[in-house]
Protein backbone atom coordinates (compact mmCIF):
# COMPACT_ATOMS: atom_id res chain seq x y z
CA UNK A 1 0.00 0.00 0.00
CA UNK A 2 1.16 3.62 -0.47
CA UNK A 3 0.11 6.45 1.54
CA UNK A 4 -1.10 9.41 -1.21
CA UNK A 5 -0.78 13.23 -1.30
CA UNK A 6 -3.94 14.86 -0.09
CA UNK A 7 -4.76 18.16 -1.97
CA UNK A 8 -5.03 21.78 0.22
CA UNK A 9 -7.52 24.23 0.30
CA UNK A 10 -7.81 26.36 -2.10
CA UNK A 11 -5.91 24.04 -4.99
CA UNK A 12 -8.32 24.16 -7.80
CA UNK A 13 -8.52 20.00 -8.09
CA UNK A 14 -10.48 20.09 -4.98
CA UNK A 15 -12.99 21.71 -7.24
CA UNK A 16 -13.91 18.74 -9.86
CA UNK A 17 -16.85 17.26 -10.26
CA UNK A 18 -16.22 13.68 -10.14
CA UNK A 19 -17.59 10.89 -12.90
CA UNK A 20 -19.31 8.11 -12.44
CA UNK A 21 -17.34 4.29 -11.68
CA UNK A 22 -18.58 2.65 -14.55
CA UNK A 23 -18.63 -1.30 -14.42
CA UNK A 24 -15.43 -1.57 -16.58
CA UNK A 25 -13.38 1.01 -13.48
CA UNK A 26 -13.93 -2.34 -10.91
CA UNK A 27 -10.19 -3.56 -11.56
CA UNK A 28 -7.44 -4.68 -9.44
CA UNK A 29 -6.34 -0.64 -9.65
CA UNK A 30 -9.85 0.07 -8.00
CA UNK A 31 -9.18 -2.08 -5.39
CA UNK A 32 -5.71 -1.02 -4.62
CA UNK A 33 -6.60 2.67 -4.79
CA UNK A 34 -9.53 1.98 -2.45
CA UNK A 35 -6.80 0.27 0.27
CA UNK A 36 -4.41 3.07 -0.33
CA UNK A 37 -6.98 5.34 0.57
CA UNK A 38 -7.83 3.59 3.79
CA UNK A 39 -4.29 3.51 4.70
CA UNK A 40 -3.85 7.61 3.72
CA UNK A 41 -6.78 8.12 5.93
CA UNK A 42 -5.90 6.73 8.52
CA UNK A 43 -2.61 7.75 9.02
CA UNK A 44 -3.81 11.54 8.42
CA UNK A 45 -5.49 10.76 10.69
CA UNK A 46 -9.29 11.06 9.95
CA UNK A 47 -12.64 9.32 9.37
CA UNK A 48 -13.50 10.00 5.36
CA UNK A 49 -11.36 10.59 2.02
CA UNK A 50 -13.13 11.06 -0.82
CA UNK A 51 -11.00 10.23 -4.02
CA UNK A 52 -10.74 13.99 -5.24
CA UNK A 53 -9.46 15.20 -2.23
CA UNK A 54 -6.48 13.00 -3.65
CA UNK A 55 -7.03 14.07 -7.52
CA UNK A 56 -8.20 10.56 -8.45
CA UNK A 57 -11.75 12.69 -9.81
CA UNK A 58 -14.07 9.28 -9.39
CA UNK A 59 -17.38 9.40 -7.49
CA UNK A 60 -16.23 6.72 -4.36
CA UNK A 61 -15.16 7.73 -0.76
CA UNK A 62 -13.61 5.39 1.94
CA UNK A 63 -14.53 6.23 5.95
CA UNK A 64 -14.60 4.89 8.94
CA UNK A 65 -16.14 6.57 12.20
CA UNK A 66 -15.57 3.97 14.93
CA UNK A 67 -13.31 4.83 17.62
CA UNK A 68 -11.09 1.58 16.91
CA UNK A 69 -10.78 1.65 12.93
CA UNK A 70 -12.68 -1.36 12.49
CA UNK A 71 -15.64 -0.17 10.58
CA UNK A 72 -14.23 0.57 6.92
CA UNK A 73 -16.69 1.35 4.41
CA UNK A 74 -16.29 2.51 1.00
CA UNK A 75 -19.19 4.43 -1.10
CA UNK A 76 -19.33 3.71 -4.84
CA UNK A 77 -21.80 6.48 -6.84
CA UNK A 78 -23.29 7.38 -3.75
CA UNK A 79 -26.36 9.12 -3.83
CA UNK A 80 -28.74 10.59 -0.92
CA UNK A 81 -32.42 9.23 -1.62
CA UNK A 82 -33.87 10.02 1.92
CA UNK A 83 -33.42 12.67 4.36
CA UNK A 84 -34.74 14.04 7.11
CA UNK A 85 -34.20 16.73 9.74
CA UNK A 86 -30.78 19.27 10.80
CA UNK A 87 -27.93 19.00 12.97
CA UNK A 88 -24.84 21.10 13.51
CA UNK A 89 -21.72 19.54 13.58
CA UNK A 90 -18.38 20.88 14.24
CA UNK A 91 -16.11 19.43 11.24
CA UNK A 92 -13.25 19.61 10.37
CA UNK A 93 -11.53 18.21 6.83
CA UNK A 94 -7.88 16.58 5.80
CA UNK A 95 -7.90 19.48 2.84
CA UNK A 96 -8.61 21.65 4.90
CA UNK A 97 -5.98 21.03 7.99
CA UNK A 98 -6.06 22.47 11.77
CA UNK A 99 -9.75 24.05 10.22
CA UNK A 100 -13.09 23.54 12.02
CA UNK A 101 -16.10 25.54 12.08
CA UNK A 102 -19.98 24.43 12.31
CA UNK A 103 -21.92 22.82 9.51
CA UNK A 104 -25.72 22.51 9.08
CA UNK A 105 -26.44 19.65 6.93
CA UNK A 106 -29.07 16.57 7.34
CA UNK A 107 -29.60 14.56 10.76
CA UNK A 108 -31.36 11.27 9.26
CA UNK A 109 -30.15 9.90 5.69
CA UNK A 110 -30.58 6.79 3.65
CA UNK A 111 -27.44 6.65 0.83
CA UNK A 112 -27.80 3.73 -2.28
CA UNK A 113 -24.15 3.14 -3.15
CA UNK A 114 -21.99 0.89 -4.48
CA UNK A 115 -19.35 -1.43 -2.23
CA UNK A 116 -15.57 -2.14 -3.17
CA UNK A 117 -16.95 -4.57 -5.27
CA UNK A 118 -19.77 -3.40 -7.23
CA UNK A 119 -22.76 -4.65 -5.34
CA UNK A 120 -25.78 -2.36 -4.42
CA UNK A 121 -26.36 -1.48 -0.92
CA UNK A 122 -28.83 1.07 0.91
CA UNK A 123 -27.70 2.57 4.60
CA UNK A 124 -29.67 4.62 6.70
CA UNK A 125 -27.02 6.80 8.73
CA UNK A 126 -27.41 9.08 12.05
CA UNK A 127 -25.27 11.59 13.57
CA UNK A 128 -21.46 11.25 12.59
CA UNK A 129 -22.12 8.68 10.18
CA UNK A 130 -24.37 10.86 8.36
CA UNK A 131 -22.47 14.28 8.46
CA UNK A 132 -19.04 12.14 7.37
CA UNK A 133 -21.19 10.94 4.24
CA UNK A 134 -22.60 14.19 3.12
CA UNK A 135 -19.20 16.24 3.67
CA UNK A 136 -17.62 13.23 1.60
CA UNK A 137 -20.28 13.38 -0.88
CA UNK A 138 -19.44 17.49 -1.25
CA UNK A 139 -16.20 16.61 -2.38
CA UNK A 140 -17.28 14.64 -5.17
CA UNK A 141 -19.57 17.41 -6.47
CA UNK A 142 -16.21 19.65 -6.37
CA UNK A 143 -17.25 21.69 -2.60
CA UNK A 144 -15.20 22.00 0.07
CA UNK A 145 -16.50 22.30 4.33
CA UNK A 146 -15.27 26.40 4.11
CA UNK A 147 -18.32 27.13 1.39
CA UNK A 148 -20.93 26.78 4.11
CA UNK A 149 -18.95 29.55 5.40
CA UNK A 150 -19.28 33.57 4.64
CA UNK A 151 -16.77 34.62 2.55
CA UNK A 152 -14.61 36.61 5.12
CA UNK A 153 -14.38 33.42 6.74
CA UNK A 154 -13.47 31.45 4.07
CA UNK A 155 -10.92 34.26 3.48
CA UNK A 156 -9.41 33.98 6.46
CA UNK A 157 -9.04 30.11 6.51
CA UNK A 158 -7.32 30.60 2.44
CA UNK A 159 -4.91 33.09 4.56
CA UNK A 160 -4.43 30.82 7.42
CA UNK A 161 -3.55 28.20 5.63
CA UNK A 162 -1.16 29.65 3.22
CA UNK A 163 0.62 31.20 6.22
CA UNK A 164 1.03 27.27 7.62
CA UNK A 165 2.50 26.06 4.48
CA UNK A 166 5.11 29.15 4.37
CA UNK A 167 5.70 28.16 7.79
CA UNK A 168 6.06 24.46 7.03
CA UNK A 169 8.72 25.69 3.79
Amino acid sequence: MAKLTILEFPDPRLRTRAREVRPEDFTPALQQLIDDMFETMYDAPGIGLAATQVDQHLRFMVMDVSEDSADPRVFINPEIIESDGHQVYQEGCLSVPGVFADVTRANQITVRALDRHGKHFDLQADGLLAVCIQHEMDHLEGKVFVDYLSPLKRELVRKKLAKQRRGAA
